[in-house]
């Protein structure tokens, strides 16, 4: 319990808002993108600045207090709050500098891809990110930030060149190559452990209109392109990159009607090549097996990147499962036709990631983003604007993942994962754990940020006292 004269003094070092359970903004304020995340902070800062941050570390830390820190709340297993503590929101938080002439783009922690999308976008440049503009840049980036530019630019933090943050004991640094580097080092792909970053410096990379967007094939095709996609993902040119995913079709205009409702697989495509030589490229795609809807074309990167957020508005019960995938076996693709043909909601997806190309080309240990050598990150996801689904969208996901679990390649990426246990995420690291334990133990010894995938300080080879 807080005192009410402790709440007004903290109060007054803010310039953000200090939001608590009776004020008519707190239920807006503690949501996020899951609705299947229900918690109640005990005080949710909107923080203005990084001044307010530091306020904010270390009033939670001075009183005991659970901290949540919620960049674009984007994140499945619902990481960005927490019941009966203090989350530290960011979503004011949203400076975005472009330097055009070095290429670099320095963002804050609350902005979103679509707004650093609009900014980069006006210079031809683009900070590989993700597949959906709502989700934020910080959570994504912090667990290694797979996307449409992986097998091309690599991860997000494969261009990132520096962060500053603020750590559990208040203090404020930056972090990279030449500065606190093995700071830089966890926080690339060790999610929010080691404090809270509050500005990322990023190298942009000159992407302006792409060939991309999806194209959709029947069902009773999935087979022969789940068959020819698995090889040819693997020797593709870095151009080009696909995501695979098994989808119902959304009743909506822009498509036909025909196919409305009707479950499918898919290839979203995304090449940066030279856009003279891209219809021919898709052209010898096309004739593996004419797609029954075809939407790739020429696109401005924006436009990819928010294709699908109409369709996934914040809200939606999302249940994730997650794992890494090195080969898609005949006996594994039946198994994905059997459980996808079968969602117990039309918005439940399967979806893999290409982790190959440049992503593949930085070693294990560079970062803590440990699974280089893996050909996919897999996602299931069961998804339904129903919350008396809930459970139906949870046993699907479940039974679909234990029967795929088997083909796995070990481990899963930390952003696709929900509440999984401390087994999975030291897997997800592998033997990068270790070294996060201790550099853990170093900037956050008692543990102050655990609403994460929490990585448990360790220091020579002993939790601290």
């Amino acid at each position: 319990m807080l005192s009410e004269q402790l709440l007004t003094l903290f109060k007054t070092s803010l310039r953000g808002q200090l939001i608590l359970p009776e004020d008519a903004c707190y239920n807006d304020a503690r949501k996020v993108y899951n609705g299947m995340v229900d918690k109640k902070p005990a005080i949710i800062v909107q923080c203005a600045d990084v001044a307010d941050v530091i306020a904010c570390v270390n009033f939670g830390r001075d009183n005991n207090l659970l901290i949540a820190i919620k960049g674009g709340g984007h994140n499945g297993g619902g990481l960005g709050t927490c019941n009966d503590g203090l989350v530290i929101d960011l979503c004011h938080m949203k400076g975005i500098y472009v330097d055009a002439a070095n290429k670099t783009v320095r963002t804050e922690g609350g902005c979103t891809l679509a707004e650093v999308d609009h900014a980069t976008h006006a210079f031809g440049l683009s900070v590989p990110a993700g597949v959906f503009a709502g989700t934020g840049i910080a959570g994504l980036t912090l667990g290694g930030g797979l996307g449409y530019l992986t097998r091309k630019y690599g991860l997000s933090i494969d261009n990132l060149l520096e962060v500053s943050m603020v750590l559990a004991d208040g203090s404020y640094v930056q972090a990279s190559a030449n500065n606190n580097p093995d700071l830089f080092w966890a926080v690339r792909g060790g999610g929010g452990n080691f404090g809270v970053v509050v500005s990322f410096l990023f190298q942009a990379q000159p992407v302006s209109v792409v060939y991309g967007g999806p194209m959709f094939w029947e069902m009773d095709d999935a087979k022969k392109i789940m068959q020819w996609y698995r090889e040819y993902i693997k020797e593709a040119p870095d151009d080009i990159n696909g995501f695979f995913a098994f989808i119902t079709v959304p009743p909506v205009p822009h498509f036909p009607e025909a196919y409305h409702n009707k479950r499918m697989c898919a290839i979203v495509w995304c090449y940066t090549g030279n856009m003279d030589d891209a219809e021919n490229k898709f052209q010898a795609i096309r004739d593996i097996k004419q797609p029954a809807i075809n939407f790739a074309g020429p696109i401005p990167f924006p436009a990819l990147q928010g294709l699908f957020d109409p369709l996934l508005p914040p809200g939606l019960q999302w249940y994730w499962k997650a794992d890494y995938v090195n080969e898609l076996s005949d006996e594994a693709i039946a198994l994905h036709i059997q459980h996808a043909s079968t969602p117990p909601a039309w918005l439940s997806a399967m979806h893999l990631y290409p982790v190959n190309g440049a992503a593949a080309r930085v070693k294990k240990h560079e970062t803590a983003w440990h699974y280089r050598n893996a050909t996919w990150a897999m996602v299931i996801a069961g998804v339904d604007a129903d919350a008396n689904g809930k459970q139906a969208i949870i046993n699907w996901t479940k039974d679909y993942w234990n029967a795929l679990h088997p083909y796995a390649a070990g481990g899963a990426y930390v952003n696709f994962m929900m509440d999984e246990g401390e087994e999975s995420i030291k897997n997800s690291y592998a033997d990068n754990y270790k070294r996060l334990a201790e550099i853990k133990a170093k900037y956050d010894p008692n543990n102050l940020f655990r609403i994460n995938q929490n990585i448990k300080p360790v220091k020579n080879g002993l939790a601290p006292p």
